[in-house]
């Protein structure tokens, strides 16, 4: 299991995801209940979303659509944000409020 440096970022009803992908590995597939965005910052990734693979390079914005399961392989080291609308601010109940089970 990698370190995926995440950090969490609060801002009146917004929440932001950092994480650190190292070249090679994925964030695991996963859906969200409500559309988001996701910030390509640094470096290139394979996203596959609902089957489809589409390859960027940083920086990107993608908005990922609602219960649209997805994977983001890097190909690159790679910096990714997601962004998301919640009044949660428990890092410990994030994931709960969040994340759908695929």
């Amino acid at each position: 299991m990698i370190d995926l440096q995440i950090q969490h970022f609060f801002s009146g009803g917004v929440y932001a995801r950092h994480m650190h992908l190292p070249a090679g590995h994925f964030a695991q597939s996963h859906r969200h209940t409500f559309e988001h965005l996701s910030i390509l910052a640094q470096g290139e990734v394979l996203l596959e979303v609902d089957g489809v693979t589409t390859r960027y390079c940083a920086p990107a914005c993608i908005t990922i659509a609602a219960n649209a399961v997805h994977t983001i392989t890097a190909i690159r080291d790679t910096t990714w944000y997601c962004i998301h609308a919640t009044h949660e601010t428990d890092p410990d109940k994030i994931d709960h409020s969040l994340i759908k089970e695929v």
